[in-house]
């Protein structure tokens, strides 16, 4: 994969830096402290979420040229540490506050799905969606689904007894049981493909929206921290139980655009996957970690809320541009400016 294109100071120091430079200059890390302390909006900042997602994807493939040594740069680490802190402050106060109750969490978790009143993309793109906002919609959501489940796993060492064990259960399912052409990045990526769209890994970065790359950071963030090793299973827990119908729902919406099941595999593989893995993630995975360490009961319901919050983002990102007559993704509104 390839370094991306920059959307600000930061992320052009960072990414020269880590292509031409052995170490962080001493400009880089001003911009980034200076980054950390900017005090507007930091899931809307294309140039921070870029950086962290630079700095996140070297603990997953990683790009071209430069060297595997950035990994565990400290320098690098302690200027993600700061981008971390200001994206964190920017999702609390997205979510806002999180009541934790002496109901089974799984009912807790249900409640925060049922009390969510983000807008239903799934229900636009079934019934309305034309063929450039579906591709504007994978061109989003590929920055994700292209690497489908791996931020989650990082969560796994960090478990153990029953709780692990379903993780595993719904992470095995989620890389196709040991078929790779049914791993669920693999049936994306063709999805992408059948709407020709380049399915190359990172290959649709420089268009890709800021609310693209908050979504899968803030999961990067919950995997690669114990500290949030509850927040990375509410945030699954969540994914699995508000899967299923969408994902009927934009299976709906390709096949009224004229897509076979080839094309909607994807979703089609969601809907029932997922209505299984609902019960294994909320009761089985996290009341097992609740019921072991109650104290993280709150980070495992800020979590849940955290997913719903960032595809309430997203999907308010899409509809208002789309609504407004214009593109949702970068590369276009960075050339209509």
């Amino acid at each position: 994969m390839r370094l991306p294109e920059p959307r600000g100071p930061l992320s052009d120091a960072l990414a020269r830096d880590l292509s031409t430079r052995t170490t962080l200059s001493p400009d880089t890390v001003e911009l980034g402290e200076r980054s950390a302390a900017d005090p507007a909006d930091a899931l809307l900042d294309d140039d921070l979420q870029l950086s962290l997602a630079i700095a996140y994807e070297l603990h997953y493939r990683g790009f071209d040229g430069v060297s595997d040594d950035w990994e565990w740069d400290p320098a690098l680490l302690g200027l993600r540490a700061g981008l971390e802190r200001r994206h964190l402050a920017g999702l609390r106060e997205l979510v806002g506050p999180v009541a934790v109750t002496d109901e089974p969490v799984d009912r807790q978790i249900t409640a925060l799905i049922d009390a969510d009143d983000s807008p239903s993309l799934s229900s636009f793109m079934a019934k309305r969606g034309s063929l450039d906002q579906w591709r504007e919609y994978l061109t989003l959501r590929s920055v994700y689904h292209l690497k489908e489940a791996d931020p989650h796993t990082f969560a796994i060492p960090r478990l153990s007894g029953r709780t692990k064990a379903a993780m595993v259960e719904i992470q095995a399912d989620e890389y196709g049981g040991g078929s790779a052409a049914r791993m669920h990045s693999e049936l994306f990526a063709g999805l992408m493909r059948d709407l020709d769209l380049d399915a190359g890994y990172g290959a649709l970065w420089d268009e890709a929206p800021a609310a693209a790359f908050a979504s899968v950071n803030t999961m990067s963030l919950f995997g690669l921290h114990r500290r949030w090793r509850g927040a990375a299973l509410g945030h699954l827990t969540a994914v699995e139980m508000t899967s299923s119908e969408p994902s009927r729902r934009y299976s709906s919406g390709l096949r009224r655009l004229g897509y076979d099941e080839r094309t909607t595999v994807f979703y089609d593989e969601h809907v029932e996957a997922d209505a299984v893995h609902e019960q294994i993630a909320s009761v089985d995975m996290c009341g097992s970690l609740v019921a072991g360490e109650p104290e993280l009961t709150a980070d495992v319901l800020f979590g849940a809320a955290a997913s719903l919050a960032m595809d309430g983002l997203a999907a308010r990102h899409l509809l208002g541009a789309w609504e407004a007559g214009r593109s949702a993704l970068y590369r276009d509104r960075a050339l209509a400016a």
